[in-house]
This record gives C-alpha cells, sequence and structure tokens, in this order.
C-alpha cells in the first residue's frame, strides 16, 4: 500500500509539472503570432479611375501619380476609360470590389461619376477628385489647378494682344466642369470689353469630349459665317488650339491670327515655337500628382487634413485644394515649361 502511495504521489507531481511547463510557454506563442501579424501587414492600395489616355497631358499624369504612389512604397491600380461613362463606372466598382484603400478618381462626365462616390462610400473608401470635380456627390476632397484663373489668364494675354475686335470662343465638353469653370474665368475678364463693345464673341461652342476634330469643324464653321473676319480665338485646351489652328492653316490664316489654349502639351509648346499659337496655360501636374498622392495617404489614414478652399458642387461644400497655373507665351517658355523639365528644347528641336 504505501509502495501504490508513492507512485500515485510521483504521477502527480510529474503532471503539475508538466502542466506548469506547457502554460510557461503560452505567452511565447501569443508574441510570435502577433510578431508574425505586423510583418504581413499589406501596404495600402490606391485606386485611379481616369477618363482617358488619349491626351498627352493625361499620359503624363498617369505616370507621375503611379510614381508618386509607388515612391511612398503603396501599391496603385490605373483604370482608363476613354470617354466611357458606363465603363469608368465598371472600372471604379471592380476596383472596390477588389479592396482599394482610397479612391482617387478623374471624372469624365461631371454628373454621372456621383453614382461611383455613392459605391466607394458604401464600402467605407473615401474619394479623392482630381483634377475635374464630380457635381451632385458628397466628395471628401478635390485637388485641382484653379480652372476659373486658367481661362482669365487666356483672356487676359488675348486682350493684352487684340483689345478691340471679333472673337472665336471653342469650349471644352459640357460634360467636364472644369470647362464651364475655364469659360467662366474668360468671360469674366471679357465682359468689361464686350459692355463697351471693345469686343465682340462672334462665335462660342463647346467642343464634345475635348475632341480636336470638333474644334476644327467649329473653326472652319466660325470663319465661314463671319467671312474670315475673326481677329482673336480662345480655345478651352491645347487640343481644341490644335483642332482650331489646323482649320486656320487651310484658310491661310495660322499664325497671322493670335490663339491661346493650355495645358502646355508638346505640340502647343512647338506651336508656340513656330508662331502659330500665342500662348498655353502650363499647370504643373508633377505639383498636382504629388500633392494628391500625399494627400491620399493622409486621408486612408484618417489623418486631418488642410484645404485652401471649399467648392459648391451642387450636393455639399467640397474641401479643397487649389493650384497655382501659369501663362506662358514664347518669351517665358525656358524659365517655366523647360526649367521644370516637363519639355525640354531637345524635343522641340526633335519636332522640326
Amino acid at each position: 500500500m504505501k509502495l501504490l502511495m508513492r507512485i500515485s504521489l510521483l504521477i502527480s507531481i510529474s503532471v503539475l509539472v508538466s502542466g506548469c511547463q506547457e502554460e510557461a510557454k503560452l505567452p511565447e506563442k501569443s508574441v510570435f503570432k502577433e510578431d508574425e501579424t505586423v510583418q504581413d501587414e499589406e501596404p495600402l492600395k490606391i485606386g485611379f479611375a481616369m477618363d482617358t489616355l488619349k491626351e498627352e497631358r493625361w499620359l503624363k499624369d498617369r505616370e507621375l501619380f503611379e510614381q508618386a504612389i509607388e515612391s511612398r512604397g503603396l501599391e496603385v491600380e490605373i483604370a482608363a476609360a476613354n470617354g466611357d461613362d458606363a465603363l469608368q463606372i465598371a472600372q471604379a466598382e471592380e476596383m472596390i470590389q477588389e479592396g482599394i484603400d482610397l479612391l482617387v478618381i478623374v471624372p469624365h462626365n461631371a454628373e454621372a461619376t456621383a453614382a461611383i462616390v455613392h459605391k466607394a462610400h458604401g464600402a467605407g473608401i473615401k474619394v479623392i477628385a482630381y483634377d475635374r470635380l464630380v457635381k451632385n456627390a458628397e466628395i471628401d476632397l478635390y485637388v485641382s489647378f484653379d480652372n476659373e484663373q486658367v481661362g482669365k489668364l487666356q483672356a487676359e494675354e488675348m486682350l493684352k494682344l487684340v483689345p478691340e475686335g471679333n472673337y472665336v470662343y471653342i469650349g471644352g465638353a459640357p460634360t467636364d466642369n472644369n470647362a464651364h469653370l475655364l469659360k467662366k474665368g474668360v468671360f469674366d475678364v471679357l465682359q468689361p470689353a464686350i459692355e463697351r463693345g471693345d469686343i465682340h464673341i462672334i462665335y462660342d461652342e463647346w467642343t464634345e469630349d475635348w475632341a480636336p476634330e470638333q474644334a476644327f469643324a467649329h473653326m472652319l464653321e466660325a470663319l465661314e459665317i463671319n467671312g474670315n473676319q475673326i481677329d482673336a480665338v480662345i480655345a478651352a485646351n491645347d487640343a481644341t488650339a490644335g483642332g482650331a489652328i489646323e482649320a486656320l492653316a487651310q484658310a491661310g490664316l495660322a499664325g497671322a491670327i493670335p490663339v491661346a489654349g493650355q495645358d502646355a502639351e508638346l505640340a502647343a509648346v512647338q506651336r508656340i515655337v513656330d508662331g502659330t499659337q500665342t500662348m498655353t496655360v502650363y499647370k504643373p501636374i508633377q505639383q498636382l500628382s504629388e500633392r494628391v498622392a500625399a494627400l491620399a495617404v493622409d486621408l486612408a489614414q484618417g489623418n486631418a487634413i488642410e484645404p485652401t478652399a471649399s467648392i459648391n458642387n451642387g450636393k455639399s461644400e467640397v474641401p479643397s485644394v487649389l493650384l497655382e497655373p501659369i501663362a506662358v507665351d514664347i518669351g517665358n517658355l525656358e524659365s517655366t515649361v523647360f526649367a521644370d523639365h516637363f519639355h525640354s528644347a531637345e524635343e522641340i528641336d526633335g519636332m522640326e
């Protein structure tokens, strides 16, 4: 009996010691799992839903924004709808379903893309409108250049050259809110001269999808209607300016009639050097892409941001950050576009 009691006591002690050892190991396992979770944390993923890549300007935006996001150690998914509203909505929906952390959108249609914002917010994803405002939606942030100021710069430069005469205005896409802001800026400056009778707006048309071929047709129509009696042309961007200048060339008037554009596209800079386009408005989009990338990180992480303006989009006052555009002509190409390496003199030489 004594022997059995001793054996039973030894077994009890062994079980107790073994249990203590197992308990001692538990915290070690727990710490290991937490460390493993930190190491496997995935980087933020930013979706970039673009309207189009058909224009040189937007190809630059794509490249610069991708670089700005990836330089911060983040991932970026980019899709371009090339002017197709339904496709842009579908592309954005796919990004949302794939679990992006924040959506940046360049809307083709300022009204239609409100649906994208609603879907993103339903999934807990914040939205930044890049360069173009989305209308009638609770946008979290809008980052762009001051587009009214772009139009004002165009009109101010043209009035210096042509204080009196017949003006043609070739607008941008009516579905793009920027086109309306540009036009407002232009006419705010021209209005006093119009009221004095110094300036006559003899032609004023929108250009669907900013298409150069439609701008070409508009310019031909303006020339025909007015018997070539045109003194100045303000085009909403460099693509439409290029179409207008092609029509002027067909009439033997390229270089004889001042033409304003905006975006500082390479072809436009070449035309300024050649003397067929008078000026453009340079928007340093490397500043835009860098600023949006930094703000995207802050928004995705829930950090506070500091807007510089508030813009009503028909639904709410949208926190906004507006950058300053720069008027460019033959006199300051080198100190602006070339100095920033946006284009180079070698590129211009290569086009000749």
